[in-house]
């Protein structure tokens, strides 16, 4: 999807006539549920995903950020095969290997929860569905369900994945992964949405391995989620591995045109059907989508933090984004563009001690504690410093509000300071709005 002058970096676009016209840490908060990375910015980072954080959002616990989770959506699962109703993985019935990451690509390993697909199947639609070249197919006598390799058409190597998935039943875990990530939080160079023959979705981006591009490693992806619930994601890169290798090419070997072939391939239909279907743990009911607590709409999310903003400071809202639980403003006085976001959430008392047992914490009489922090952007953009307010009461119902020196973390600082001043930021925290807004979230 190059800009050639006739189309955005973020189109829709009809793909009914076959042409292909061309976006913290963070603390688990429930172990052993099944994400699996040793880097958790990079789980954040790298998954160049959009705002649509509702997969992960209830188990993860922002600490890097509060557009930390802005960056988690496509692909999710992070090497589940199933995501629950509430977007969490549920045990299947039967054990296989799964992604080595979140990004269903790299070498593939024993887990719970994966089809037994073999590998070679996988592998067989992949090389049928890509021009003519030499591949490495990695644990090519394994099973599974996904497929990673080395792709070379003589003009240099590229590390090349396919993960197939279930998408879970919410429609939080389904469509968010095809829908084209914030650029306030994600760089990418062209993100594409599209429906497609047989009521399926897809989305084809070409972005980066790392948001601040400090290694030139692209990554572009293709997911397409099929009308039945199924997800197919394709990952490809510019350099033989997703991280840790000099880039072989300009760019990933396939173009978007190609990129739209292979997801869409049929040959995955078959395997796809292999995938089990879900059964919650022993002991554990399967959760109603009645029963899951609701997350204020983004729209509601920035017109509430709109109206706490501090008054006469000349405050210009001059972007906005977000999405359930999340949102964001940029703002400027004048003196340059400041993010300002935040994240809205509850059930976080098991998390407690991981986010303020440390630094210097003040509790108010109520039972309710606050954490003020000023600290180093972790995005790389040059300059940028990150202040927050971290609140969270008795009953583990967190606010977090961050300010930045930019109007996004990845970008240089546009001002010497946040917009916004961590006295300011803690007043928006604590304000009862919140728990208005989360108890009706509409």
């Amino acid at each position: 999807m190059p800009h050639n002058g006739e189309h955005g970096p973020h189109d829709e676009l009809d793909l009914t006539n076959g042409r292909f016209e061309e976006e913290l840490g963070a603390v688990m908060r429930h172990t052993g549920e099944g994400f699996a990375a040793d880097d958790r910015r990079e789980l954040v980072s790298g998954g160049l995903a959009r705002g649509r954080r509702r997969l992960v959002r209830r188990r993860l616990a922002v600490t890097g950020g509060a557009l930390a989770l802005a960056a988690i959506g496509v692909g999710g699962v992070y090497g589940g095969s199933v995501l629950g109703a509430d977007g969490g993985p549920e045990q299947v019935s039967v054990a296989g290997p799964k992604p080595g990451d979140g990004n269903a690509s790299g070498k593939v390993e024993q887990v719970k929860g994966m089809a037994e697909i073999p590998v070679a199947d996988l592998a067989a639609v992949l090389k049928a569905n890509t021009p003519a070249g030499d591949w490495q197919i990695d644990n090519l006598g394994g099973t599974g369900q996904a497929v990673s390799g080395i792709y070379d058409d003589g003009k240099g190597k590229a590390a090349v994945s396919v993960g197939l998935y279930r998408a879970g039943e919410s429609k939080e875990s389904s469509i968010g992964q095809v829908i084209c990530p914030d650029k306030a939080v994600v760089p990418y160079d062209a993100c594409q949405t599209a429906q497609v023959p047989g009521g399926g979705r897809l989305m084809v981006l070409q972005g980066y391995e790392y948001p601040d591009k400090r290694e030139p490693t692209k990554n572009w992806r293709a997911v397409l989620l099929t009308r039945d619930g199924f997800l197919v994601d394709v990952s490809e890169y510019n350099a033989p591995a997703e991280k840790g290798a000099a880039i072989s090419r300009e760019n990933p070997p396939f173009g978007p045109a190609q990129l739209k072939t292979l997801v869409m391939a049929d040959g995955w239909r078959p395997l796809l059907k292999r995938i089990p279907v879900p059964v919650p743990p022993k002991g554990k009911p399967t959760p109603s989508k009645a029963g899951l607590p609701q997350e204020p709409s983004a729209a509601a999310v920035q017109a509430t933090l709109r109206s706490l903003l501090p008054k006469g400071k000349g405050l210009k809202v001059v972007d906005k984004g977000g999405d359930g639980g999340y949102g964001y403003l940029v703002v400027n006085d004048g003196k340059g563009k400041s993010l300002v976001g935040i994240n809205v959430q509850r059930g976080f008392n098991d998390v407690r001690d991981q986010l303020f047992g440390s630094g210097d914490v003040q509790t108010l009489p109520d039972g309710t504690v606050v954490k003020l922090e000023k600290r180093p952007g972790e995005k790389g953009g040059e300059g940028v410093v990150w202040w927050s307010a971290d609140t969270m009461t008795r009953d583990g119902f967190r606010v977090v509000v961050s300010s930045f020196n930019t109007a996004a973390q990845h970008e240089a600082a546009t001002r010497a300071e946040p917009a916004l001043t961590t006295e300011e930021l803690k007043t928006i925290a604590l304000s009862p709005k919140w728990r208005q807004l989360s108890d009706d979230p509409r």
